[in-house]
Order: structure tokens, then sequence, then C-alpha cells
């Protein structure tokens, strides 16, 4: 068993994490904070920083390094309709102002559950405008229509993880497509100009350094706004290893080419995840 670097170490969930685990369990309202064995848990739900994950618990993506449930079914998996009523109810019990929503890759649904991701952010703005949103979603194939159902929903920040390097995608995401996720964020550009947008790169996956470099170019040329770089943690023994932990020094030496790139918010880290401290994100580049 590879020993995790100290830095990894965290607190046991308190009574107030546990209780807010409790309510999410009750109410029958995912997070994937907790699908996806986030490190972070502990620290975001004490602060009321959650990440819903919508339309079920399967994927019918298989890559690698998600701990997420997989089917290789193109057809018969199930999501319950009501999941954004349930989402809305929480946000409106816990007095949220910053929400994040994201999801499975449903690529059995025709929109590939993008009414879903519109339905969610309707209901929250029903509780208050002024509620910020962000939403993480999958390449839903391409379609420009399910995108434009999302955008005309009207949320704060559309993201969408190119995850890793080009050359790896084949290993690691064998039914994505990096040029596809490029043109994604693209193409949110052009149907919402005034929407940030966001991606994430995961490290520690046997990329090397300037790959990280000219995939941070590729997002700066397709106007990403914000990045977050975060340590690859593999969630079992089955799923792809750890080819490498990054230590701190690297993440702030990318942090620094990054922003030298001009993204207009970067969090790097060992512990950073995609959603990772998201409302402070979305504040600076918002002013930047």
């Amino acid at each position: 068993m590879i020993k995790l670097p100290v830095w990894f170490k965290q607190e046991i969930p308190g009574e107030a994490v546990l209780e807010r685990m409790g309510m999410l369990c009750r109410s029958n309202t995912r997070t994937v904070c907790r699908e996806a064995k986030c490190p972070n848990i502990t620290s975001c739900f004490g602060e009321k920083r959650l990440t819903f994950m919508i339309l079920g618990d399967t994927c019918t993506r298989n890559c690698r390094f998600c701990a997420v449930d997989k089917s290789d079914k193109v057809k018969g998996l199930s999501f319950d309709p009501n999941e954004p009523e349930r989402i809305a109810a929480v946000v409106r019990e816990l007095k949220m102002d910053y929400v994040v929503i994201t999801s499975v890759t449903r690529d059995d649904l025709e929109d590939g559950g993008a009414g879903m991701f519109a339905r969610a952010v309707e209901l929250i703005h029903g509780i208050d405008t002024d509620i910020k949103i962000e939403l993480l979603i999958p390449d839903l194939q391409g379609k420009i229509s399910s995108l434009k159902c999302i955008l005309g929903a009207r949320p704060d920040v559309v993201g969408h993880n190119i995850e890793t390097v080009s050359r790896l995608y084949q290993e690691l995401r064998p039914e994505a497509s990096y040029e596809l996720s490029l043109e994604i964020l693209s193409q949110i550009k052009k149907i919402s100009p005034s929407v940030i947008t966001k991606s994430s790169i995961m490290l520690g996956l046997g990329e090397r350094e300037e790959e990280v470099i000219d995939t941070m170019r590729d997002l700066r040329r397709y106007q990403c706004d914000i990045l977050t770089l975060g340590q690859y943690l593999a969630p079992s023994a089955g799923h792809y290893p750890v080819k490498e932990f990054i230590d701190v020094e690297q993440f702030k030496k990318l942090e620094r080419i990054a922003v030298a790139l001009g993204f207009k918010a970067v969090l790097s880290g060992p512990l950073v995840r995609s959603s990772y401290r998201s409302e402070e994100a979305y504040r600076e580049a918002l002013y930047a």
C-alpha cells in the first residue's frame, strides 16, 4: 500500500458534519463529495460547501480514475426526476448562497440530462435570485441544443473538466475526447459570453510538466476563466494507479504559470478538487 504524504491528513468528521451527512441520506440527495470519495469532505461539509450530484449514481462512461459506479448499458438506467426538488429543499434548509451541481455522464439520455440541470437552477433561483450557481457538466456528446438548454437557465459558472493531458486520454478516458472537451468550453463562451467557465486537471497520472502547460494553454485559447489543479488519488486498487505524488512546490510553480497564461483564478494544490473553494474562485474571477 502506498503511504500518502502528510498533507493528506484530514480531521475526523464532527457533529455538524455528521448531521449534514445524515440529512442528505434522509432526503435521498447525493453529493459527488461522497460518491467520488473526496478527501475534503470534512472541511467542506463543515462550511456548508456541498457539490450535489444529479442524474442518478451510475455513469455510462468508463473513466479509469473515477470512483462513481459505472455501467455499460446504453438503455435501461433510471434516475429520479424529483432530484432538483430535493436539492432545492436542502439549499433552502441550509441557507446556502453558493451552490455547485454536477452529474454522472448519461449518454443514454437524449439531452444528456441538460433538462435536469436547467430545472435545478430554476428551482434554486426560485428560492432567491441572489444565490450563485455553479454547474460542472459532462460533454453532452457535443449537442449544442443541450448546452443551450443549460445556459438558458442562467447559471453563474459552467465548468467542464479536461481532467488530464491529451496523450493519456485513450488510456484513462477511452470514451471521451480531449478535443470535444475543449470545444464544449468554447461553445459555452460563444453562447453565453458573460458566463464564467472553469476546468480542472488532475496530476500524478504520468503526465509530463510540459504536457500540463500545453493543456493549460489549450484551455486559455478557448477562454477558460478558472483552473483547478489537484493530486489524483486512486479510489481503489482496481482503479488507475497513482504514478507520482506531486509536491507542494510544483503545484505552486504551475499556479504561477497558469496565472501568467491569463486565467482569472487558479487553485492549485494536492487537496484541490474541481469544486474546492468554488465561491472564492468565482469571486476572484468575477472581479479580475
